[in-house]
């Protein structure tokens, strides 16, 4: 896929959103935002807050949503700038060709007045610019993304703010609000927060407003927000801007004459309180001890610290710091109803009396409000039509709603939509039942659908349909909501999971949740998957890749309570899995403060069909762009896909599935007689039997596992299946013999186009996301009603994989070199580990594969010790790492060995199975960029491990399975991701 072609799509996908620019003054009206094609979809589009803040000021045609022109590069950027005029630059960290701060001297060479602005998605670049700030050089602000697209619209307002407030705080007497604060990651909190308030607060003063000019007046006279990064800075914009200042909001610790100064921000206080300044004041710092010292002159303190650090400042904003619906009305003026949205219009018109309805009607109030609101299509149809047009009024009302209802569709093709049953079953849109952040796999999703449906890619494949399943996303703030409202912080605290989850299942989802929950199921009587959409989940450096939980009901009571109780405890139970222990663990591990993550949830049907009480569809499976293991000739960009029968379950969790590559779809991955030991045996299902799961129950109380043989028995098998008649694989689906599933008619002879659905999605994605990509889909082979009639392939879930970072030399050395006492010929990542002093192992002779659930207790103690040492370590042991079937190995959740800095893999005796492939391990690993390698003894290549000299070492602790060295010296490790070769060195003496 080709960036110039993406690059079409994704203008063409921003068809209809630019009605507004244009209508204001003094506005970031176009901006320049270098990034790949993702993090531009990803600024846009998180959570639709542009959408949120613009509001009602549509009404009156007094601003427009920014037009945004996105280009890949810094050469592209300085290209777009010699041929157009631009009024902000964002540029993210890693582009290509010059550093941003180079980018950003040329581009003031020819534009000095231009602001540039860096947005960064790593927290170890904000690390590394804190320490040299003078390597920013020209740059104007630096930001830290997390996620929130609240952070995308705070930056420009903060460049409007610095246009704006001269003119306006001396003309329109507009107040100023002061922030001081030097830190990249909580400038990058407070601007969101203020701007939400400010344009919350600005939007209730309207809507009390009935006299146009007091609407403008009030719009133009909200609040403005100044930075200020020093105390000479933020002195000189409080005598600036003295009569309009509202309230200073300052960090303590800054810059002050040049030099780190410990209270600046007490100075400052202490300086407007001498001259008598009357403004609020807020001073926030880390340390907890100048409490005290604020509160006696007269300032509020936060604790930058506190879990509820971002409620404490919305509850000072709130207390210290104080545009229209449609109206439907009767003959004398009496309001009857109100519509604030499209959406809205669509559920109140049809009840509206008529004649109220003729009354708007003939004074064109329908096609005035649309316009008002942008919605020009909209207008064009409804405003040249009278009522003489129609032979009755429920014709025309009917005709207006049609207007609504078709041209918003066509508007909003893969779009994301606020829920409305007229049009749940329109499977190009996403459908949201709360607002916030749709979280990074509800983004991914709705980033896939728009590009599904924009380049329209059924047409490259005849005869089947490509779409993802019905899906409803409920935003963060019912999380938020829900937190506050039940006080979850304050009583979570010491609980266990168990209490944890009873805790949320007590509480109550908002009544507006519950409402449209209600309404979804009325639509659908298929199964549900209830699925975790985090703020952080999905990122490239924190996916959090099977932390969260995710819910499967059937959906199939007979008592419609019951199926909505069902789905509301999943939601909460969702919830609920961002402060289980796991979870947590996770969080704290990357230094992640708990209020810094929210939960959005997705709703989706589960594709599939009815077997004898178990539902399953064809197939699902797992493609990633970049082959971590590549053979017999294959590269590691050549992609890689897993299949299996039923859920994808056995995928993720890396159990026996069926791995190829769809470039060479006719070689094996194993010899047949491997091939045939490693082949899928059972699968899962939906048990549909069991109505009432027990949702805290493992896999959600809801899952079945059955044998293929039961398979067989369905006919699901055929396609699927090769036949073993003791000497050879036969595709011959009535050959006599055992199944074994390699997928023939789909992998080899194209009766259902997978492989090149996937090469095509692969380098669409890819191309988009600027990085390798790793998709979750499923497949309905079978014709039916609800697919549309053609068999389906669904996107499940796209998101980033991190890949090694081939860069650089690593010499290794013979491979039998007497001081290595590991060599492996199958290893993941690059580049030389020089910091690993701890090793853990399993000797192969303490190893159980009867006891596996022992050993992972053991070991997550093992681990957890170093932890609070925070030292990383080496861990060795036998089987896959982290799959769900414990008799492959040690079944670890990621938290449990999440300080391991090198994993290996040594094989089971009489048990050749495939490195680890399963998908939540493998996006943790690659994310953290941790070496992996596999050793297997015995076979061609050169794999070894001395377990002699392991064993004959001094040990640190010894359990009954593991054992703990400790060396005062680091293990010295190579890794070389060219050759997929490795090796570990003894410790120097």
């Amino acid at each position: 896929m080709e960036l110039e072609e993406l690059n079409y799509y994704y203008n063409k996908f921003k068809y209809g959103q630019d009605n507004f620019h244009n209508l204001m003054q003094w506005r970031v009206r176009k901006i320049l935002l270098i990034s790949t094609f993702y993090d531009a979809y990803t600024f846009e589009h998180d959570g639709r807050l542009s959408e949120q803040i613009v509001g009602d000021y549509m009404q009156l045609n007094l601003t427009s949503v920014p037009q945004i022109t996105s280009v890949p590069t810094a050469d592209e950027a300085l290209r777009v700038l010699a041929e157009e005029q631009f009024d902000l630059v964002i540029a993210t960290m890693r582009m290509g060709g010059p550093t941003p701060p180079d980018l950003s001297r040329e581009i003031h060479r020819e534009h000095p007045d231009l602001p540039v602005n860096l947005l960064l998605t790593s927290r170890t670049d904000v690390t590394y610019i804190e320490h040299n700030p003078d390597w920013l050089g020209e740059i104007n602000n630096v930001f830290l993304w997390t996620g929130d697209s609240k952070l995308f619209i705070a930056m420009v307002k903060s460049v409007e703010d610095q246009w704006n407030t001269p003119f306006d705080t001396e003309t329109g007497l507009v107040r100023t609000i002061l922030l001081v604060e030097d830190s990249i990651v909580f400038r990058s909190r407070y601007l969101p927060l203020l701007y939400e308030e400010i344009m919350t607060q600005t939007q209730r003063l309207i809507s009390e407003e009935l006299n146009d000019n007091q609407k403008f007046y009030r719009m133009r006279t909200r609040p403005k927000v100044l930075l200020a990064k020093s105390y000479e800075e933020a002195m000189e914009y409080c005598r600036r801007y003295r009569p309009y200042l509202l309230s200073v909001i300052s960090d303590v610790e800054y810059l002050r004459n040049g030099r780190l100064d410990r209270e600046a921000g007490i100075a400052l206080v202490r300086t407007l309180n001498l001259e008598e300044w009357d403004v609020s004041l807020l001073l926030q710092s880390s340390d907890k001890r100048f409490r005290q010292q604020a509160e006696s002159i007269g300032a509020t303190f936060i604790h930058k610290n506190s879990p509820t650090l971002l409620k404490e400042l919305r509850h000072y904003i709130l207390r210290e710091l104080g545009f229209g619906d449609f109206i439907f009305r009767d003959a004398e003026g009496k309001e009857i109803a109100r519509a604030g949205s499209i959406s809205e219009m669509e559920q109140v018109l049809p009840r509206i009396p008529t004649d109220s309805f003729l009354y708007h009607s003939q004074k064109n109030h329908f096609s005035a409000w649309l316009i008002a609101h942008g919605e020009f299509q909209i207008a064009r149809k409804v405003r040249p039509v009278h009522e003489r047009d129609f032979s009755s009024t429920e014709e025309h009302r009917e005709f207006v709603l049609k207007a609504f209802r078709d041209v918003h569709i066509q508007r909003n093709r893969g779009k994301i939509v606020t829920f409305s049953t007229a049009i749940m079953n329109n499977h190009e849109l996403i459908l949201t039942m709360r607002d916030g952040s749709l979280g990074g796999k509800g983004r991914g999703l709705a980033f896939s659908n728009s590009i599904i449906v924009t380049m329209e890619l059924e047409r490259r494949f005849p005869g089947t349909h490509i779409r993802i399943p019905r899906t409803a996303i409920i935003g963060t703030d019912e999380f938020d909501e829900f937190l506050e409202r039940e006080q979850i912080r304050d009583r979570v605290e010491g609980l266990d999971d168990d209490a944890i989850q009873q805790l949320f299942l007590a509480g109550t989802l908002s009544e507006a949740l519950s409402d449209l929950l209600k309404e979804f199921l009325g639509n659908t009587n298929l199964p549900l998957a209830v699925r975790s959409s985090s703020l952080l989940e999905d990122s490239q450096t924190l996916p959090f890749a099977g932390v969260y939980n995710t819910y499967m009901i059937p959906n199939n009571d007979p008592e419609e309570e019951v199926k909505l109780k069902q789905l509301c405890d999943a939601v909460k139970l969702v919830f609920a899995s961002a402060f289980l222990e796991e979870a947590q663990s996770y969080l704290r591990g990357f230094n992640y403060r708990p209020d810094e993550e929210k939960m959005a949830v997705i709703i989706q049907e589960l594709i599939g069909r009815e077997h004898q009480g178990l539902f399953y569809p064809d197939f699902s499976g797992v493609a990633q762009s970049y082959n971590f293991y590549p053979i017999s000739g294959m590269r590691h960009h050549e992609a890689v896909a897993s299949l299996a029968l039923g859920l994808g379950k056995a995928v993720v969790d890396g159990e026996n599935i069926f791995r190829y590559c769809p470039e060479h779809p006719s070689i094996s991955y194993l010899p047949p007689d491997l091939l045939i030991k490693n082949s899928q045996n059972r699968f899962y299902a939906l048990d549909l039997d069991n109505s009432r799961p027990d949702l805290r129950a493992e896999d959600g109380g809801s899952l079945a596992c059955a044998g293929i043989d039961r398979a067989q028995e369905h006919g699901s098998l055929d396609h699927l299946a090769a036949v073993w008649d003791g000497y050879s694989l036969k595709e011959d689906p009535f050959a006599k013999g055992p199944r074994v599933l390699t997928f023939p008619d789909i992998v080899k002879y194209d009766y259902f186009p997978l492989n090149k659905i996937l090469l095509e999605l692969l380098s669409i994605f890819e191309a988009a996301l600027g990085t390798a990509v790793e998709i979750e889909f499923t497949v309905d082979l079978h014709p039916s009603e609800e697919s549309g009639v053609l068999p389906t392939f669904y996107l499940l879930q796209v998101r980033p994989l991190t890949t090694a970072n081939i860069s650089g030399e690593v010499s290794l050395k013979k491979a039998d070199d007497p001081s290595l006492i590991l060599v492996s010929e199958e290893a993941m990542g690059h580049g030389l580990f020089s910091s690993l002093r701890n090793l853990i192992f399993i000797p192969p002779e303490r190893f159980d594969s009867t006891r596996t659930l022992e050993i992972q207790r053991e070991l997550a103690e093992f681990n957890e010790e170093l932890c609070l040492e925070d030292k990383h370590y080496i861990l060795i042991g036998p089987g896959r790492w982290g799959s769900r079937d414990r008799f492959l190995g040690v079944p670890v959740t990621w938290a449990q060995i999440r300080n391991a800095g090198l994993i290996v893999e040594t094989e089971i005796e009489n048990f050749n199975a495939e490195p680890s492939q399963g998908t939540h391990f493998f996006h943790n690993l690659t994310a953290q960029n941790i070496g992996y390698l596999t050793v297997k003894t015995g076979t061609r290549d050169q794999s070894r491990i001395d377990w002699a000299w392991l064993l004959d070492q001094p040990r640190r602790r010894e359990g009954e399975f593991c054992i703990h060295l400790e060396s005062t010296e680091p293990f010295p490790v190579r890794i070389d991701g060219r050759s997929g070769k490795a090796e570990i060195e003894r410790p120097s003496s």
